[in-house]
């Protein structure tokens, strides 16, 4: 669990994903669609990857793949992104983070 602290307060949203998982894909298409330069932490690139894909389900995750942080706390998976997307609540998230390119 410390390890997924850690990463997921380097940058203003940070994604957890597998490079091979199609839902994960999808949600980074949609936040760089949105503008957002998300950090990606690609769990099947780092050695520690096993043991953080087992503390985020954990933490509560359904899935430990793809998981969406937005300023250090879990906002959730696929289904919550894209509920928030639909809903016009997404992109006010990520702005006050500066996590928007200019």
């Amino acid at each position: 669990m410390e390890a997924i602290m850690r990463v997921a307060s380097k940058k203003g949203v940070v994604i957890f994903s597998k490079s091979s998982c199609c839902m994960c894909y999808t949600v980074k298409i949609l936040f760089h669609e949105l503008g957002v330069n998300p950090l990606i932490h690609e769990l099947d690139h780092d050695p520690e990857g096993k043991d953080m894909e087992k503390a985020l389900m954990r933490m509560g995750c359904n899935t430990a793949v793809p998981a969406v942080y937005i300023n250090g706390l879990f906002v959730g998976s696929t289904n919550e992104i894209m509920s928030l997307h639909l809903g016009g609540s997404l992109l006010p998230l990520v702005r006050p983070y500066q996590a928007i390119w200019s």
